[in-house]
């Protein structure tokens, strides 16, 4: 790869800016209370661009576009369920979980269920797992998206974005998160749309560069000119008619140097370290499972029954998943009251529908200009990579360094949100819970997830965050709509239900990895399994509350009361931050403060 300088100084200015903005922020935070929630004072749309900044992860920024290049029309539900969940998280959850004056879901289970040590142990437990889930692909994807615009390993990406979350989430708290998140929404806003409206000028203009054809084309898109692929990952691909290529390493398990006539009838396995070379005008093959065809790419459900199940089981995710992110949860905490967390909602809708028109459109030019993504399968680095297509030369690099900028601060927003708030339970729940141990479990919480980023294999954003979504649809969402609407739950049913529905993603996650090691496929229901796990939730979660009636708290009626009553009648206590100000963390406080005067 090409070093593109224009890259290396946005990288540059985007860390230092994130840096700059969360080390003069964090002097602010003068307390305790000030560390972890901002006073509770953060304004509407502060909040509301903080929450976009952070949920507009490497999967928004990058996998959207790379999704609708793969599989077109029937990718728009990602951006469309994205943006949903946070309509059911405004009906049902957003006001009542603030006047609860929780500070994460394990102390709202506490408080809500009085439950036990154990049971918000398990509670913790699915948080750190949620968090794991969704750090992974974030810090895969900054490596992916170093090495794809820099000559560096993809661990490099991955490394680097750690350690600045690291640095910022251990010295500045929830205050200056809140304000580095902000600035990095309109940061990635600026990023993608600016590429958009100068791609799309020049694509109406008809000065890009050549293309595979026209995306009403009944046949695949074609090569423009001739083709050289690097197969870096071993992959199975598929084509839609007869083709003739060069190919140089192991396909489909013998030795290829020379001609190779691929049939149609066939898959065709081609493994890493293996060179594909394509004349002008041959059709492009996809990656098995992609759509191979234009004609089926514009048309939404052209899978039959089995794409339509599995549309509705990801919409079902991505609907109810939103409310069970701890990360985007924990960012309620900081409103003044219910109303204020409505409100920020709200406007939370009005960003993020702004923001997916453009991935959504890039996505679509990506087919024209990259289609040999579709035959590596890392169709993720099409926004990378499509704007040195379009427009060869420093423009086109000025350009890709732009989206660079965004896509560095996508993954820097959504792993600082994620760090702050699994650090947050493990600090409370497994550590003495003292600011430092708050520090320690941030380092812990970065460390262990780039680990596995680097260890294991990587796939599509998209399908590993909506696994993440899944088991949090499947876990915290059945807990908080029944906690805060009915009376009736208990603590054996709430953790009954959760081990139900979480059980159930975890083992259709642990197929789902093991086929992509092994090359196999597993059912729909399997790879989005929301459909059937979220229902049985719920389901295991109101059968065991019932059958243990008399486990329900005998105080539960006020909290409910104090949930749902509009908040000038003042029902709203804050419950005490567990276990963190201490007379030597305020003793602290008080001499930074004093010093810095």
């Amino acid at each position: 790869m090409e070093l593109n300088a224009w890259a290396l100084v946005a990288v540059g200015l985007v860390g230092a800016a994130t840096f700059y903005l969360g080390q003069h922020s964090s002097r602010m935070a003068n307390s305790t209370h000030d560390f972890l929630l901002a006073r509770r004072a953060v304004r509407s749309q502060r909040n509301a661009a903080a929450i976009s900044g952070e949920y507009l992860s490497a999967a928004s920024f990058l996998g959207i576009a790379g999704v609708v290049l793969k599989d077109g029309a029937d990718a728009l539900w990602y951006p469309i369920g994205f943006a949903a969940g946070f309509l059911a998280l405004m009906l049902f959850v957003a006001a009542p979980l603030r006047r609860s004056g929780a500070y994460t879901l394990p102390d709202f289970m506490e408080g809500r269920l009085a439950a036990s040590r154990p049971i918000r142990g398990f509670a913790s437990f699915v948080v750190v797992l949620i968090g794991v889930l969704y750090l992974v692909p974030q810090l895969q994807g900054a490596g992916l998206a170093f090495a794809t615009v820099l000559p560096a390993p993809v661990w490099v990406g991955a490394t680097v974005v750690a350690l600045v979350v690291m640095v910022n989430v251990v010295a500045g708290g929830m205050r200056s998160i809140t304000v580095v998140q902000a600035f990095q929404y309109w940061l990635k806003l600026f990023a993608i749309s600016l590429p958009a409206f100068v791609l799309g000028a020049v694509f109406v203009g008809g000065a890009a560069g050549p293309h595979s054809g026209g995306l009403d084309a009944q046949a695949p898109p074609v090569f423009p000119e001739r083709t050289t692929v690097e197969i870096e990952t071993p992959v199975v691909l598929q084509v839609d008619e007869a083709t003739l290529l060069h190919a140089d390493g192991v396909v489909n398990g013998a030795p290829a140097e020379g001609e190779v006539f691929w049939s149609a009838e066939v898959s065709h396995e081609v493994d890493a370290g293996t060179t594909l070379r394509f004349d002008a005008g041959a059709p492009v093959p996809s990656v098995e499972g992609s759509v191979p065809d234009n004609a089926s790419w514009l048309v939404p459900g052209s899978d039959g029954a089995g794409g339509l199940v599995g549309t509705y089981s990801l919409m079902l995710a991505l609907f109810l998943g939103t409310m069970g992110l701890p990360h985007i949860l924990v960012r309620f905490y900081t409103n003044p009251d219910g109303k204020a967390a409505r409100r920020t909602t709200v406007h939370v809708l009005l960003l993020l529908g702004l923001f997916y028109l453009f991935p959504t459109m890039l996505g679509a030019l990506s087919r024209m200009y990259v289609p040999e993504l579709l035959v590596t399968g890392e169709t993720d680095a099409a926004v990378l990579l499509l704007p040195s297509a379009m427009l060869p030369g420093v423009a086109g690099q000025v350009l890709a360094a732009v989206i660079f900028a965004g896509a560095f601060a996508a993954f820097l927003a959504a792993c600082s949100g994620l760090v702050f708030s699994v650090a947050g339970v493990v600090a409370t729940d497994l550590l003495p819970g003292r600011v430092r141990d708050f520090r320690v479990a941030s380092v812990l919480t970065a460390v262990i997830p780039l680990a596995l980023a680097v260890a294991l294999r990587p796939t599509d954003l998209t399908l590993s965050i909506g696994m993440a979504f899944a088991l949090a649809a499947s876990t915290f969402c059945p807990l908080l709509v029944l906690g805060i609407w009915w009376r009736g739950l208990t603590a054996r049913g709430a953790l009954l239900g959760m081990l139900a529905g979480g059980g159930l993603v975890l083992a259709a996650f642990g197929l789902t990895l093991a086929a992509g090691y092994t090359g196999g496929s597993v059912p729909v229901l399997v790879q989005q399994p929301a459909l059937v796990s979220v229902p049985v939730a719920f389901l295991v979660m109101i059968i065991a509350s019932k059958a243990t009636q008399r486990a329900v708290p005998p105080g539960v009626g006020a909290l409910m009361l104090g949930m749902h009553a509009p908040d000038p009648l003042g029902f709203v206590q804050d419950r005490e931050i567990p276990r963190f100000g201490r007379a030597e963390e305020r003793l602290r406080f008080s001499k930074r403060r004093h010093d810095e005067r």
